[in-house]
């Protein structure tokens, strides 16, 4: 099988073959060898040439395509918001009307924090804990859960039964590090936070002085139970938020906080349930006992300016963007309104525009040719497991039966929601979050109690996203991101096995990362590991984690590798897995061509390094390498292929070559 150079003249390139394989060659290096950076080499002239939108936190022809979707989300909400004589209830009156009411910037400027005020007076007339209870149950019914937050999820033991989980929330900062860590550039977001939530307090009526006492008491609460919470890498671990509890053991680790009347008041019978850190529930209890009544006060009305920041006029979204996306996220330029818009509309009401997304930009054979990649990825799991030297016969056995359980979803639900009882207008953007986001909560705790509904989903059909559940063992790939460059109709196999075909193999590997290994074949969280096995296991996670804390986004700062680990098993056994699945794709069929010069097996490696090549901002970069379990888009694109024998041979990559990982330094989980 010919090869190509590692360093290209790009003025070969024909359009003809361009429009045949769907890898833009424009877009590659030809100044940076394959062996050396991948990811430039893949990527580098697009990058260079598509500077990151103003609005924009990243960049790269996968988030270009994630903004188009939302065009075409636009277009169709526009389409239906132009009539006002749907039937009441029905999906097109129900996003109309919430996303006309939404563009009504005038009408949203004139009201100011009027349509606030009602809850931020419930919050300042709050004198007991019993007024304190009252005003938390009705935030939660509003959709903003402070200082806890209560929802539906499988039982870990149990996933056919939904439980009742009483999980930590009510911070302003991304996470613990943000409140308690000395790290300058901790100590300077504690100063800009302090600065925003002053602000805020302002545009909502107060004066400076009191809105900078009132920023102070925001703070120093959320650090008391900041320093109650997990870290990130803790909340990584399923089994560290395993506690089972009946109301009788929650009620006695929170005493102070009638939880009968919460439940009865939240519609939830008084079932088993989980809390995933009961030390952050200890700490609200304690707060309710010792914290004066004005503190919960001025906490409460700061969360509910901080989650309805985008609900009112100009000066409070301005403030907030300029906080969190600029300060935060490194972006310079607010979103457009239409675009802010068609996302609360998704994120909101996103099944009643899903079936006209679907309809439009996902044909049935988009999806059949998508089950069909699902299916080849499966089994070459499932070659590769029983491949194993390392996994002794009785775990791969219980391997093979969790993989034989995976259930794909591909494109949109078989059943739809019935958003029936949301009550929509063009009258108040506000009343109309309000509505939706209620019937969204009530519609999640509903399931409290009730057998697992499968049927569910967890993303919208526009969404350019994917995801694992453990509990259901199901990988989830909605219509919106099976469009280019993830996957187009028109490329070869070769290129979408290298894009969209590389996410579903990272999907499936969650199943198997240092997570997914805790659940078993029913989604039960449960060691199905022999003892050898499991530390084999965890040896090869560690080589990972190694790869990348040396992974450095500035001096001083570099990934923490526990953190990152489970998206990086991810990607490692993901751009495997598709490879073998491309492999598989191939049997009983003529080889795909080699174009320009480029093999199938070099186009599909290509495919993922101009998928996954996104440009980040600095900003962005620092909260990801905190926070994020993700990695920035380099290294997914450089540390998962220079671990793979297979592209060292596609590009004639030598010992030594930065691209090159070799002896202990070479990881392979999976």
């Amino acid at each position: 099988m010919g090869r190509t150079p590692l360093v290209l003249s790009l003025c070969v390139f024909s359009a003809t073959a361009l429009a045949q394989h769907g890898i833009d060659l424009a877009d590659m290096n030809p100044d940076v060898a394959a062996c050396t950076n991948f990811y430039d080499y893949a990527n580098g002239n697009w990058r260079a040439q598509h500077a990151i939108p103003d609005y924009m936190d990243r960049w790269s022809r996968r988030w270009e395509s994630g903004e188009i979707n939302k065009e075409h989300v636009r277009d169709i909400l526009a389409e239906v918001s132009a009539r006002q004589d749907w039937p009441a209830g029905s999906a097109e009156q129900l996003a109309g009307d919430f996303y006309a009411a939404c563009m009504d910037e005038s009408r949203v400027n004139q009201l100011g924090v009027t349509p606030a005020l009602p809850l931020l007076q419930e919050m300042q007339a709050i004198k007991s804990v019993a007024d304190i209870h009252n005003s938390i149950a009705h935030l939660h019914k509003l959709g903003i859960p402070v200082p806890f937050a209560v929802y539906s999820t499988q039982d870990l033991h149990d996933p056919n039964l939904m439980i009742a989980q009483v999980d930590a929330s009510g911070l302003g900062l991304p996470d613990r590090d943000y409140y308690l860590k000395p790290d300058e550039r901790f100590v300077e977001a504690r100063e800009k936070y302090h600065v925003h939530v002053a602000r805020m307090f302002v545009l909502a009526g107060q004066s400076p002085t009191e809105a900078d006492q009132s920023a102070a008491t925001v703070f120093e609460f959320e650090k008391r139970l900041a320093a109650a919470s997990l870290d990130n890498v803790a909340l990584r671990d399923p089994v560290q938020q395993d506690h089972a509890m009946n109301l009788a053991q929650l009620t006695e680790l929170a005493p102070d906080f009638n939880w009968t009347a919460y439940f009865d008041s939240a519609g939830m019978p008084l079932a088993p349930l989980n809390v995933t850190q009961p030390a952050f529930i200890k700490q609200v209890n304690t707060e309710l006992k010792s914290t004066p009544a004005e503190q919960w006060q001025t906490y409460l009305q700061w969360q509910v300016l901080n989650a309805t920041a985008d609900l009112l006029s100009d000066p409070f979204v301005e403030q907030n963007f300029d906080f969190y996306g600029k300060y935060l996220s490194g972006a310079t330029e607010m979103k457009p309104r239409w675009k802010r818009c068609a996302e609360a509309t998704d994120n909101q009401l996103g099944e009643a525009l899903g079936r006209a997304y679907v309809d439009k930009y996902f044909p049935p054979s988009a999806k059949a040719r998508t089950l069909e990649m699902v299916k080849n990825i499966l089994l070459a799991m499932q070659d590769t497991i029983n491949g194993l030297e390392w996994m002794s016969a009785a775990t791969k056995q219980q391997a093979l039966e969790k993989l034989s359980t995976f259930n794909p979803k591909i494109g949109y639900p078989d059943k739809w929601k019935d958003y029936r009882g949301v009550v929509v207008s063009r009258a108040s953007w506000w009343d109309d979050f309000e509505a939706a986001s209620g019937w969204n909560v009530a519609d999640g705790l509903a399931q409290v109690g009730k057998p697992v509904d499968r049927a569910r989903w967890g993303m919208t059909p526009p969404t350019s996203n994917a995801y694992y559940n453990p509990n259901l063992n199901e990988i989830v790939f909605p219509a919106g991101i099976l469009q280019p460059p993830a996957y187009d109709v028109n490329a070869t196999d070769a290129v979408n096995y290298g894009a969209i075909g590389v996410v579903i193999g990272h999907e499936i590997s969650h199943g198997f990362d240092d997570q997914g290994a805790q659940f078993d074949a029913q989604g039960r969280l449960r060691n199905w590991w022999t003892p050898e096995d499991n530390q084999q296991f965890q040896a090869r996670g560690q080589c990972v984690v190694d790869q990348f804390e040396g992974y450095f986004i500035e001096p001083g700062i570099h990934h923490n590798g526990k953190l990152v680990l489970g998206e990086s098993i991810g990607d490692l056994a993901g751009a495997k897995l598709a490879y073998l699945g491309y492999q598989k794709s191939r049997v009983g069929k003529e080889p795909e061509p080699t174009i320009d010069g480029f093999t199938p097996e070099q186009q599909f490696f290509i495919a993922w390094g101009q998928f996954r090549g996104d440009e980040i901002r600095i900003e962005t970069q620092r909260t990801m390498v905190q926070g994020d379990p993700h990695p920035i888009a380099k290294y997914r694109v450089n540390g998962p292929l220079s671990n793979l024998s297979a592209f060292r041979e596609e590009f004639q990559c030598k010992a030594g070559d930065p691209m090159v990982r070799e002896g202990t330094d070479l990881c392979e989980v999976w």
